[in-house]
């Protein structure tokens, strides 16, 4: 998977600032649409991006990984059909609102005494829909 990392720095009169960022695709099913349906339920590609103030050194991948537990699913660069299946299946079973998404994440984060700042935002790209959801939250 391709994941967009950054690293953002700055320095001033009041200090250094580096904050660490990080985009990360994911799968989201719609809460309302399998309650609604008879079967199966409309998903959404997402882009869920975390951006962490931190005290010592972390692993990249561990926030990934952080972010991809807190939504329905996760996005694959390529799947076999049973793999798909299982995919579409797990993401069924575990369907979020973007509002949720950004919740788990931020949850997850405040749990480690290791990030001193995040903000974290998610956009749903709507599969049915002619618009996105979005969802924001930053910790002061």
């Amino acid at each position: 998977m391709d994941y967009r990392c950054r690293f953002l720095g700055t320095t001033s009169a009041q200090g250094m600032d580096f904050v660490v960022a990080v985009e990360v695709p994911v799968l989201t099913v719609c809460p309302c649409s399998k309650e609604i349906s008879h079967f199966g339920a409309h998903n959404q590609r997402s882009i869920v991006t975390a951006r962490v103030r931190f005290r010592k050194f972390f692993w990249i991948e561990d926030v990934i990984a952080l972010i991809e537990q807190s939504a329905s699913g996760g996005v694959y660069a390529l799947l076999k059909r049973v793999d798909e299946k299982y995919v579409t299946e797990k993401g069924y079973e575990n369907p979020m609102f973007v509002e949720d998404v950004v919740r788990n994440v931020a949850d997850l984060l405040g749990r480690d005494p290791n990030f001193t700042w995040y903000s974290v935002e998610a956009e749903n790209f709507e599969s049915i829909h002619n618009h996105s959801a979005y969802a924001y939250v930053e910790k002061e």
